[in-house]
């Protein structure tokens, strides 16, 4: 106990802190892309429709190294992407929080993908026509129909990818690394515990995101109860 109360007085909360905020943008521009993915997946029907949706799975199969390859070859500082912004906006991704970002959310795709998808082609088509017969505009309908009724299964690939971009590791770090105050997130923090020797600091941290973990889980089982 004395020596749990002396790891977590001297501890550096900057790990926790970054995992949260990494995950939230990560979540955020996950949800905005799995709904709009998963609307075109789910509801149209067009040519290369079903390679589309397998092109966008890939990272949830694909190992995470390969994943943050791909992220260095795109948008790493010798891609014409990454040398562009290097040029006139002096900014790079690599080595960046903001890179933890755009790996999480890459990882977190697929789960908001597939819920989005599934929730938006469960929507009664019936319940849209009523609309429509009202003189409802297709955002209005979209807003006021189909997005309330496909939510609760976009909300459970929403908390998902939330639990899933807080976990996030291989990517990450190969975009982003391990830097103390900068990128170092949850996950590497325990990595660089581990490998440190320092195993009562690996396991208090391990404890910590377990108990994040299991709270998103219970949220979202209670959300998503039949009331």
């Amino acid at each position: 106990m004395d020596t749990t109360r002396a790891l977590l007085a001297g501890m550096d909360w900057h790990p926790l802190i970054l995992s949260l905020q990494v995950a939230a943008w990560a979540t955020a521009v996950a949800l905005v892309l799995g709904m709009a993915l998963g609307w075109l997946v789910g509801r149209c029907h067009f040519p290369g429709r079903q390679l589309l949706e397998a092109a966008c799975m890939l990272p949830l199969v694909l190992p995470p190294t390969v994943v943050g390859y791909g992220i260095l070859v795109l948008a790493g500082r010798r891609s014409p992407l990454g040398a562009w912004l290097r040029e006139h906006f002096d900014y790079s991704i690599i080595f960046s929080w903001h890179g933890a970002v755009v790996a999480s959310a890459i990882v977190a795709l697929p789960l908001v993908l597939k819920s989005a998808s599934a929730a938006f082609a469960g929507v009664d088509r019936s319940l849209e026509a009523a609309a429509k017969t009202l003189r409802q505009s297709p955002l209005s309908v979209f807003l006021r129909v189909t997005l309330p009724l496909a939510w609760p299964g976009i909300l459970a690939g929403t908390l998902l990818a939330f639990a899933r971009a807080m976990g996030e590791f291989g990517a990450s770090l190969m975009v982003a690394g391990s830097i103390p105050q900068q990128t170092q997130t949850l996950s590497m923090a325990i990595y660089d515990a581990s490998q440190a020797g320092q195993d009562d600091l690996a396991l208090l941290l391990v404890l910590i995101t377990s108990v994040l973990s299991i709270t998103v889980l219970v949220l979202s089982n209670r959300l998503l109860a039949p009331r």
